[in-house]
């Protein structure tokens, strides 16, 4: 489980670092601003999660080497972002794919420490959620967790919760990790693909 844990948490933050430095080409960041950018999206959500749960040290300064795949990824967009014909596409389809992977991370890490249902699930979203609020918030853009009625925060939330669910009713790690990350996933590239929703709160003038 543990070996599981650790490759999901360098997939994360390989996948959420390579957005960040997409969101820094967007800003028409320099090379350095790349780094910084990427390193606080790949680690920032699972760096609130370490802190909320009390472990020490974080995740990134146990093993540096987290921050190093970061910088890595930063600087491979810097020379290759120009080559992609629509950024923000990719974007917004990495992203989906670091959810998936981050909400897997925090949840499964939370489950490791035997904490109740909530925490699981909270552990999950924030997780998946923080680091791109970060990002988006850095460089002045509308947070994708904040784009109206897209599944973003209900795919996190979703997702930590089917893995509660598969957790609870006796399957195997492996299984309870994949349904995570299959039912964020689905949800989230389902909102990007067909435009799933969720109703948004419409105003309505006061009665005289």
């Amino acid at each position: 489980m543990s070996a599981l844990l650790l490759a999901l948490d360098y997939a994360a933050v390989l996948i959420f670092a390579l957005t960040g430095a997409l969101v820094a080409s967007r800003a028409q960041l320099d090379i350095v601003g790349f780094a910084f950018l990427a390193c606080l999206t790949a680690v920032g959500g699972g760096t609130l999660r370490d802190v909320l749960l009390d472990r020490n040290p974080v995740f990134w300064i146990a093993a540096p080497s987290f921050l190093a795949v970061a910088a890595a990824a930063a600087i491979l967009v810097f020379f290759t972002a120009h080559l992609l014909e629509s950024r923000y596409r990719a974007l917004l389809w990495l992203d989906a794919c670091a959810l998936a992977v981050a909400v897997t991370a925090g949840a499964g890490v939370a489950l490791s420490l035997n904490q109740p249902a909530p925490i699981v699930i909270i552990m999950g979203m924030v997780t998946g959620c923080m680091g791109g609020l970060m990002r988006d918030v850095v460089v002045g853009e509308v947070p994708l967790v904040l784009k109206q009625g897209e599944l973003y925060v209900t795919a996190a939330f979703a997702g930590a919760l089917a893995a509660v669910t598969a957790e609870r009713i006796g399957e195997t790690p492996w299984i309870t990790l994949s349904a995570c990350a299959a039912v964020t996933l689905i949800l989230r590239a389902g909102s990007l693909r067909f435009g799933w929703r969720l109703p948004v709160y419409r105003s309505r003038p006061p009665r005289t």
